[in-house]
């Protein structure tokens, strides 16, 4: 954080993970005053109405100030040393009768990458059992395994920059209006500012998100594997691989590519019509410029990481990865639900070990 002579102090919103600037300085009455950093690039003042009201959640009224001790409905309030005492104990009795795996923790998405190496650090190194999980099992783990599986780091190969750049924006399993509202309201000045750019919405329901959609496309729940392997299998049937990049960046290639034929199973998978699986595949093909949103409607699934996956794959055959306006751009709920999902990635592997 920095700070201003104004008394401004310049910070970041801890809600979703656009990551929006935000600057704060204290009012009388113990709440905060706030604004958009105008100067921030992920925002560049914006702010929706979670970090406007971002002020009104710093007061007392309403938080539990002690640490409190529920005994046969009464309760007591306990100091620091007290508490930890006393939630140690209960661990080492647990443990003690019933063995490591009779505890686990559940942590959150707004903790620091720091904070969840702690944790699980005492749950694996020092208690000896895996079971400490969040949230980001079902909102980012999935897609980190996919980042893995593919670049060897759960790294995202894209900035916000790239959305301006893009001919054309797929989202897939994204409600961005709601979800991220800040980042829609970039896209959307991005497509009134290049009326050229095709925007694609693939969700079952017709969402906000779907006003500034050239095409939506209504799939049946939990078809997203199918559409995006048979845009795998239209870019290798219609010429749209880019071989020299293949060549030079990926490994396994040959075992990726499908059958061809397959319209008319992708079709009746898919919930769609031939015309509208080729509308899109050929708006990805025959632009040069190419970034893929995708959310929880992708990674909150049991087959989350082969859908990544499936995304990621059409980004690497076509060498849409790497350079300006092109990539797959996994956006998160929480503001480190990557960090998260990262030990929650690792802690499966603890499992299979």
């Amino acid at each position: 954080m920095t700070s201003s002579s104004e008394g401004w102090v310049k910070t970041t919103c801890a809600y979703c993970g656009v990551g929006c600037g935000i600057e704060a300085r204290p009012l009388s009455n113990g709440e905060l005053e706030i604004r958009g950093d105008r100067e921030h690039p992920s925002n560049y003042g914006k702010l929706c109405t979670k970090g406007i009201a971002l002020g009104k959640t710093v007061t007392h009224e309403g938080r539990l100030l002690a640490p409190q001790f529920n005994k046969n409905g009464a309760k007591t309030d306990l100091n620091w040393p007290e508490a930890l005492d006393t939630v140690a104990e209960k661990f080492r009795q647990t443990i003690e009768e019933y063995g490591p795996d009779s505890v686990a923790f559940y942590v959150s998405g707004q903790l620091l990458t720091e904070d969840y190496y702690l944790a699980n650090k005492l749950m694996k190194g020092f208690i000896g059992s895996a079971n400490i999980d969040s949230n980001s099992r079902l909102c980012m783990a999935s897609s980190v395994v996919g980042h893995k599986r593919a670049f060897g780091t759960d790294t995202v190969p894209v900035c916000y920059e790239d959305i301006e750049l893009a001919e054309v924006v797929v989202i897939v399993g994204s409600n961005l209006a709601w979800c991220h509202p800040v980042l829609f309201q970039r896209l959307r000045e991005a497509k009134q500012n290049n009326p050229e750019m095709k925007v694609v919405v693939i969700d079952p329901r017709k969402t906000d998100t779907s006003v500034i959609a050239d095409l939506h496309l209504s799939i049946q729940s939990g078809s997203d594997v199918a559409l995006f392997n048979g845009l795998l299998a239209y870019l290798a049937d219609n010429n749209g691989i880019d071989h020299e990049f293949v060549e030079q960046h990926t490994e396994g290639f040959t075992h990726s590519v499908l059958s061809a034929q397959l319209e008319d199973s992708i079709a009746k998978t898919t919930g769609l019509t031939p015309a509208e699986l080729d509308q899109f595949y050929r708006l990805f093909a025959n632009n040069d410029k190419v970034v893929t949103i995708y959310s929880q409607g992708v990674n909150q699934s049991t087959q989350g990481a082969d859908k990544v996956n499936s995304i990621l794959n059409c980004h690497l055959a076509t060498g849409k990865i790497g350079r300006e306006g092109c990539g797959p751009f996994s956006v998160t709920g929480q503001p480190n639900a990557m960090g998260e999902g990262k030990w929650a990635h690792w802690q499966i592997l603890w499992r299979r070990t």
